[in-house]
């Protein structure tokens, strides 16, 4: 074992009901591509011989290779990020510091702590992907450097967040610089697959970025190995070696620096100006209490505070610290890498063009600017849901109860403050969608219809967070939830795209397959916001979010539809914000006890 910390997590995890629900949904969910997949392709066309088995089992592997990557990959760091913020944000990391624990046993045990839920969630889908093989098209060997390339990820980014974590004081600024981080790993590495960097062969990305990877290893034929290695398996082998090794060096550089980093410079007292150093000397009695020279408080004029004070301090103070100038700073770096990537797609020629896929509708603009507007609205996202949670773990929501704020003034406050901190995740994405309008990329009105959309989904995300910092007491929890939501999403409708453009056909033929999967992602949704807080309105806009985003998703698809794409998503959406908003502004009484039930009564 490698510490006490480890030890109470590894008895404790296994009495959560939500250890063996996380295992079980995941697994569920491959399950649920696999066959929503072999629904469409029998639907489409017959299956006769082994060949049509063998090139289904070769299209369902490329789809739950990359898949499965991405959804431990952000698992792992978020649990990571949340291991050790959990643990600062209670105030108790300082008493693991003053313990005989060793820096060593700290940072393993929260280490490893974060990775037990990804890790079994991992051990739980490789039979699902071992059964792939089965079908023809894909070998041992390919799933078993899937496999190894996917573990190593989990490690890596696990330490990741939990380094980071441990450099940050605030959970926001943590989750934030972990996102990024993860984004400018992915970045670096199609900028090397795209031979922008000369000095670096662009084959070296597919042992750098671990998407690459594990893409490289679901092809039918291998590519080249890199070094001489003689082994079948040789780039995936030193792909996780590599990956895996940036994991070893961010575990020591958390060692070495845990004892730096914390207690942070924010939270080291200083000695005030006002107080006299301590006189050891017997004269010091002898001399009058009148007589003492009391130097006076350094003190500044005081601000005016507006009529809404949440709206305020979330404004006008650092209330989320200064770092926050940090990550505004990287988040406009990759925005300004997405911009350089954009221009040259567009003065090539090839950002309206398909992309390999023959049959694919998706331009190459679209697929270089969807994951960079995913990324913004995660980090708006997460700083929604950390500025509910922040004040209930400092304690600062009780004193709302003897104040004259009405939760109109502190749900708006909150989502006006939310919305202006990261008003660089709001703007970028609009100037962006400006720039291709400019080069002739997009039209007028596809343009206005994108910017309106995506500022309904910039209400939404907020919204989301905002509640389900309400809904739930334990901070770990609400910030898993929200951000999982909203990660999810996304994730399923780019999977719900590539199995359409996979197996493209009608509408009626399709819904039928789907319908495994919306209903199921309706009731997850239910459960993610609804059950804690029930309400037809969140009901029914859990349950059609699902199937209204799987209507515009095929709408997009057969073109010519813009409108019809951009009302079902901006009415939708909308619904959903508004079904949260209500009930957000009786739950700010309900929390403190200024109303009750009839079943309190």
């Amino acid at each position: 074992m490698i510490g006490p910390i480890f030890q109470r997590e590894t008895a404790t995890l296994p009495r959560r009901g939500r250890h063996f629900v996380n295992r079980v949904v995941f697994a569920m969910m491959l399950f649920a591509i696999v066959c929503t997949t072999w629904l469409l392709l029998a639907g489409i066309q017959p299956v006769q011989n082994a060949g049509d088995l063998a090139r289904f089992g070769v299209l369902i592997f490329q789809l739950i290779a990359p898949f499965q990557l991405i959804v431990l990959l952000f698992a792992s760091a978020l649990a990571g990020s949340t291991a050790v913020s959990h643990e600062k944000d209670k105030q108790t990391l300082l008493l693991l510091l003053m313990t005989s624990l060793s820096n060593t046993e700290v940072v393993l045990g929260k280490i490893g702590a974060g990775l037990l839920t990804s890790v079994n969630a991992f051990l739980a889908s490789i039979p699902i992907v071992f059964a792939i093989t089965l079908l023809g098209g894909v070998s041992i060997e390919q799933v078993i450097a899937c496999t190894w390339i996917t573990g190593c990820t989990l490690v890596t980014s696990a330490s990741l967040g939990a380094t980071i974590s441990f450099w940050r004081e605030k959970t926001f600024q943590s989750i934030a610089v972990t996102m990024l981080t993860i984004a400018l790993w992915l970045v670096f590495g199609e900028w090397i697959a795209s031979g922008s960097i000369r000095a670096i062969d662009p084959q070296w990305a597919n042992v750098v970025s671990p998407l690459r990877a594990v893409w490289d290893v679901s092809q039918p034929i291998a590519s080249n190995q890199i070094l001489p290695m003689g082994i079948p398996i040789g780039n995936a082998l030193l792909a996780g070696l590599f990956i895996l090794m940036i994991g070893f060096c961010l575990m020591a550089l958390s060692i070495v620096m845990l004892r730096q980093w914390n207690p942070s410079k924010e939270r080291r007292s200083t000695t005030p100006e006002s107080e006299e150093p301590a006189m050891a000397t017997s004269e010091s009695t002898q001399i009058d209490s009148s007589e003492r020279i009391v130097k006076p408080w350094k003190s500044r004029a005081p601000r005016r505070v507006w009529n809404n004070p949440v709206l305020w301090r979330e404004i006008r103070t650092w209330a989320y610290g200064r770092k926050v100038l940090f990550i505004r700073m990287a988040y406009l770096g990759i925005a300004l890498l997405v911009g350089l990537g954009l221009s040259q797609s567009i003065d090539s020629g090839v950002a309206l063009q398909s992309t390999s896929f023959q049959e694919e509708l998706v331009p190459t603009a679209v697929s270089i600017v969807a994951p960079f507007l995913v990324l913004s609205l995660i980090i708006i996202n997460a700083l929604a849901v950390n500025s509910i949670t922040n004040e209930r773990d400092a304690g600062a929501l009780d004193l709302l109860l003897v104040t004259e704020i009405s939760p109109l003034n502190f749900l708006f406050g909150k989502l006006a403050g939310v919305l202006y901190v990261t008003k660089e995740m709001v703007i970028a994405p609009i100037v962006l969608c400006g720039f291709m309008w400019s080069q002739s990329a997009m039209t007028t009105e596809n343009l206005i219809f994108t910017c309106v959309a995506l500022l309904v989904m910039d209400l939404f995300v907020s919204m989301l967070g905002i509640h389900c910092g309400m809904i739930y007491s334990q901070s770990r929890v609400a910030i898993g939830t929200s951000l999982g939501t909203v990660f999810f999403l996304f994730l399923g409708v780019a999977t719900c795209m590539l199995i359409m453009l996979m197996f493209r056909g009608s509408f009626g033929r399709q819904l039928a397959p789907f319908l495994f999967i919306i209903l199921g992602g309706g009731t997850g949704l239910y459960l993610a916001i609804g059950s804690r807080n029930p309400s037809p309105a969140i009901t029914i806009s859990s349950f059609l979010l699902p199937f209204l985003t799987f209507f515009a998703i095929t709408s997009f698809i057969l073109r010519d539809q813009e409108l019809t794409v951009f009302s079902v998503v901006s009415c939708s959406y909308a619904f959903a914000t508004a079904a949260m908003m209500i009930p957000a502004l009786s739950e700010f009484d309900f929390a403190f006890g200024r109303s009750r039930t009839v079943d309190e009564d």
